[in-house]
């Protein structure tokens, strides 16, 4: 195969993985622990360490007796003079049938801090001969990537899983973590190399090239690509909406019931309500989920600039700092004082300034139902009877693009949405090269091997030094 289409040069990880990483190699020739659990008391503990090195010299100076691979033996864990630490579970895992590939070690002990702490010491006393050091944030996980235990897109997973704060969201990154952004992935990936032979294959015969791709049907299988990384891509924007969520602020004058909307959509009094313009002075912040969805909701002080109350300016100017940041603006009108000329003149400085925000975040929301009557085709509540409260909720829902999907939704990070974004950038100017026939089929090669970097970007496939620093610094210690 060309050399071109396989991106020849670049190491290969135990399961298939593309890499392009010496500095981090150094490092991962060393044996590491850590404490794998959440800091604090609790009833169980775990101190994990990984080695590319035989771990028996550790297993018999902690343990004081070999242990039978992956079988959990409860025995003590023995100081340096041979006193007990504690008693607890010991599990072994040779390589490569570990979570890392390397050989693992962990000790489950009773989970005090003081308990966790002489362990650790401990292991790191014992494994002085194997170079035992305290593992970084995410280097379990990231040894995994590079033993080929995981791709980048499961390795991020694992992260997300623990992070994840609605139901859909856990089970999201749980398919994720199986493979099944991978998967989809992996069938994109194959489709572009075939195409990439093809291509490359007709600049040994370029009297014959045109004829030879439409034999071929090339540029029929570059549409249908195009079409199912379409497919891919609106799957995975649905994936990162559900892992990020959405950030949505509360705008309006004093007084027009944004404090009694966070409370209503929050099913919590969070806010202080009164009749009194000015409560709210600074942001107060809550977030929930729609079917499944996080929305990270933030009340704001009444926008208005006659105010003298110090304290009250400073929370209008953060206002306007979270309307700047939001992907939607809840933008509240008081149907109760529509008409009065000195409300719409202050509603209207609003708008005016509002008007460099992207029209499609901001929301209009007609309250008090009660009192007078919404325009035609917009948002009307009643925070009093709870009416219109379901239609905002779906409003909400599709102003972030929201679609009720299968199961099998993955959960996905806007890395992932911007690698194919760039794919798709260079699929279209790819089909633009093929659609002149008298073209160079060198810019059409060129262009289908800048996609697949950019998907490749997604699994690890072709995965910058800095870029895999960035990700796995944001896992914690022990995993």
């Amino acid at each position: 195969m060309n050399s071109r289409v396989n991106g020849g040069g670049k190491g290969k990880g135990r399961g298939g993985a593309w890499f392009d990483n010496r500095a981090m190699l150094s490092r991962h020739a060393d044996s590491i622990a850590a404490i794998a659990t959440a800091p604090g008391r609790g009833a169980v503990g775990i101190v994990r360490v990984s080695s590319p090195q035989d771990l028996s010299p550790l297993i018999l100076a902690v343990c004081a007796r070999p242990l039978r691979p992956r079988e959990a033996h409860y025995l003590p864990f023995r100081d340096a003079a041979g006193a007990p630490i504690d008693q607890g579970l010991a599990l072994h895992f040779p390589a490569p049938h570990s979570y890392t590939g390397e050989h693992v070690l962990e000790l489950q002990a009773h989970g005090g801090a003081v308990v966790m702490q002489l362990l650790l010491a401990r292991v790191i006393e014992a494994g002085a001969d194997l170079g035992v050091r305290l593992a970084e944030p995410g280097e379990f996980t990231q040894r995994a990537f590079l033993n080929g235990k995981l791709d980048l897109a499961q390795a991020e997973a694992v992260a997300d899983l623990i992070d994840a704060s609605t139901e859909a969201a856990a089970r999201s990154a749980s398919r994720a973590l199986g493979g099944a952004l991978s998967h989809e992935v992996g069938l994109l990936r194959d489709q572009l190399i075939q195409l990439r032979m093809l291509v490359e294959a007709t600049l040994d015969f370029p009297e014959e090239e045109i004829d030879f791709l439409e034999k071929a049907d090339a540029f029929g299988r570059l549409d249908r690509l195009t079409a199912q990384l379409g497919a891919v891509q609106a799957r995975t924007r649905q994936g990162a909406l559900l892992r990020d969520g959405l950030k949505v602020v509360l705008a309006g004058q004093p007084n027009v019931g944004k404090s009694s909307l966070l409370n209503a959509l929050a099913g919590a009094e969070l806010a202080i309500v009164t009749p009194i313009p000015g409560t709210t002075r600074d942001k107060v912040s809550q977030t929930i989920q729609i079917e499944g969805v996080p929305l990270h909701i933030t009340d704001t002080a009444g926008l208005r600039d006659d105010t003298a109350d110090e304290v009250e300016r400073i929370g209008v100017s953060r206002s306007w700092d979270a309307i700047a940041e939001a992907d939607v603006v809840l933008f509240l009108h008081d149907l109760g004082r529509v008409g009065q000329a000195d409300y719409e003149a202050e509603d209207e400085r609003i708008r005016a300034r509002l008007a460099p925000v992207d029209a499609g975040r901001i929301v209009q929301v007609f309250n008090k139902t009660d009192l007078g009557e919404p325009p035609a085709g917009e948002i009307a509540l009643s925070l009093k009877t709870g009416e219109g409260l379901e239609a905002l909720r779906q409003r909400l829902l599709a102003t972030a693009g929201w679609q009720a999907v299968p199961e099998g939704l993955f959960i996905a990070r806007e890395r992932h949405v911007q690698a194919l974004a760039r794919t798709a950038e260079h699929l279209a100017l790819a089909r633009e090269v093929a659609a002149q026939r008298d073209a160079a089929l060198d810019l059409l090669a060129e262009e289908l091997r800048l996609a697949h970097d950019a998907l490749g970007e997604i699994t690890g496939a072709f995965s910058a030094d800095e870029l895999l620093g960035v990700i796995f610094s944001s896992f914690c210690i022990g995993k």
